[in-house]
């Protein structure tokens, strides 16, 4: 998705929900609206950073998708690390961590609420050879630029959701 080329691999889970599995309520706009608990390994040698962006490539229709939206944006994750846990606020991420702006214009995780249909939430995992510093809040646009040939490796962990 972000990247091109020969890349490490890495693993991304969630005890919260199975790759392409459906995600609990509980981390939707129908439920508590809090992150899932994220974790990872086989991060590379090299990684100076790590990024996390959760997005839906199906918006608005799935049967009709016009645009990608971005759910929540977390760069300069420290390399060390190796998972987020559920319901995370901003306060609770690593030190230096920092968030970008969602679809919605907010900092902070915006849970799966699609307008119609079955949805998927790709929830990407990326490790960088830099750090990005403050980018002033990106959107998931301006950091993806940042992170231009800079993608050590990268993972994806799928989830479905759609409204009752």
């Amino acid at each position: 998705m972000i990247a091109t080329g020969l890349l490490a691999a890495m693993l991304l889970t969630s005890p919260s929900f199975a790759q392409d599995g459906a995600i609990p309520s509980r981390f939707t706009c129908d439920g508590s609206n809090v992150s899932p608990a994220l974790s990872w390994k086989d991060v590379p040698e090299g990684t100076r950073s790590l990024v996390l962006i959760v997005s839906d490539p199906d918006a608005p229709d799935p049967q009709a998708p016009k645009t990608t939206w971005t759910h929540w944006i977390v760069y300069d994750l420290p390399p060390e690390t190796r998972g987020l846990r559920e319901a995370i606020p901003a306060k609770g991420l690593p030190a230096d961590t920092l968030e970008g702006k969602n679809d919605w214009g907010k900092t902070g995780y915006g849970g799966p609420c699609p307008p119609i249909g079955r949805h998927r939430y790709v929830h990407t995992l990326c490790a960088l050879d830099v750090r990005l510093a403050d980018l002033s809040g990106p959107t998931r646009t301006a950091l993806l630029a940042a992170m231009e040939r800079h993608v050590l490796a990268e993972a994806t962990l799928v989830g479905t959701y759609q409204r009752q």
